[in-house]
């Protein structure tokens, strides 16, 4: 029973992540929580205690802290350009804003 009660708050603490990370932004709290769905799912079977399990929550809390820490929602500005406002959680972690020329070899 533990086993499952910290598989359920290690799922609770990715989605809530997830929804102040991408606060506002409708597409991505939906497709950020079916995945969170579909990982957990995939991990439904694995024995409580195993050390795939153990792998598993632990992945799942790095998750959730590598969200709440290190990823923040642009938000296009009236001029047309992307705005990123990084709040207090973010404090310490670094960013490396791509250049054009890592940008062209993307598209």
């Amino acid at each position: 029973m533990a086993a499952a009660a910290e598989g359920l708050a290690a799922y609770r603490a990715v989605l809530r992540a997830a929804r102040r990370t991408f606060a506002g932004d409708r597409l991505m709290l939906q497709e950020s929580a079916v995945e969170i769905r579909r990982r957990f799912e995939d991990n439904r079977a694995l024995a409580p205690g195993s050390d795939e399990a153990s792998r598993a929550l632990s992945d799942a809390r790095e998750a959730a802290h590598f969200i709440t820490h290190m990823i923040v929602q642009a938000q296009r500005a009236p001029s047309g350009s992307f705005v990123v406002k990084p709040e207090s959680v973010h404090a310490g972690a670094t960013l490396e804003v791509p250049s054009e020329e890592i940008l062209s070899k993307l598209k």
